[in-house]
């Protein structure tokens, strides 16, 4: 286990997917104090149990959250940092897809479930962990999707929804440069976008060892960028967007 964030209280939401559980991972390993939050608690314990596993005497816990509670997830923000001391990041890996063959074929039922569970639960980790980032000088992720850049017609719902949550994302930002600034006119925290075409994990490349996921993000690649969020200055990440696929 190396130091690199040795000291560092990290949260992650959607911690029992798979992009969730190789963050977990990389966190631990490099020393920082892990929370996941997931809404299923079979879930949370397999992937904790997964990262103990992985990473020996890793500083891993969790905390089944409902996402959509707003007051739930202010009051999970307000434990962490009063438990702790400090919150240095939530990491937003919580996701969906919804989509059709043609654009007339779009469901607003897809939009619905869209707005739920990849806009409200943004909006719900961010403004929750928006005030402990301010002090601590910490660290917001998201995962956006390229298709939000350029959406086809069939995927109206989910580009939208991209679009949204970059946008509330971009506002975070602004708010760290109004409420963080230090003397040398940058702010200390960050919020960033991190944008993929789609997520590949190990367990997928098994199931289908002849696909080339060309384009593709793995799980890994993407853990390794978030746990490097830590090494550079708040000013070089606020409120930008950084492409892991081709634009």
């Amino acid at each position: 286990m190396s130091a690199l964030l040795d000291g560092k209280v990290i949260a992650v939401a959607g911690a029992s997917g798979p992009a969730g559980q190789a963050t977990m991972r990389r966190l631990a390993a490099d020393g920082a104090t892990v929370i996941g939050a997931d809404i299923d608690q079979q879930r949370l314990d397999k992937a904790l149990a997964a990262v103990r596993a992985a990473v020996p005497n890793a500083k891993v816990s969790g905390q089944v959250i409902d996402l959509l509670d707003p007051q739930e997830v202010h009051d999970w923000a307000d434990h962490l940092e009063a438990e702790h001391g400090h919150v240095d990041g939530l990491l937003h890996l919580v996701g969906g897809w919804r989509g059709s063959k043609t654009f007339f074929d779009t469901r607003i039922d897809d939009w619905d479930f869209l707005h739920d569970t990849v806009v409200r639960t943004l909006q719900h980790t961010s403004l929750a962990f928006q005030p402990a980032l301010v002090r601590s000088g910490g660290r917001y992720a998201m995962v956006s999707a390229a298709a939000a850049h350029k959406p086809t017609a069939g995927g109206a719902a989910y580009a939208a929804a991209k679009a949204a949550t970059e946008a509330w994302t971009l506002a975070m930002a602004d708010s760290f440069v109004k409420e963080t600034t230090a003397e040398d006119g940058t702010p200390t925290a960050a919020a960033v976008i991190l944008v993929i075409k789609a997520l590949v994990s190990p367990e997928m490349r098994a199931e289908k060892p002849e696909a080339k996921f060309s384009g593709f993000t793995d799980t890994a690649d993407l853990a390794d960028i978030l746990a490097g969020l830590w090494a550079r200055p708040a000013a070089e990440l606020n409120g930008q967007h950084q492409w892991l696929t081709a634009r």
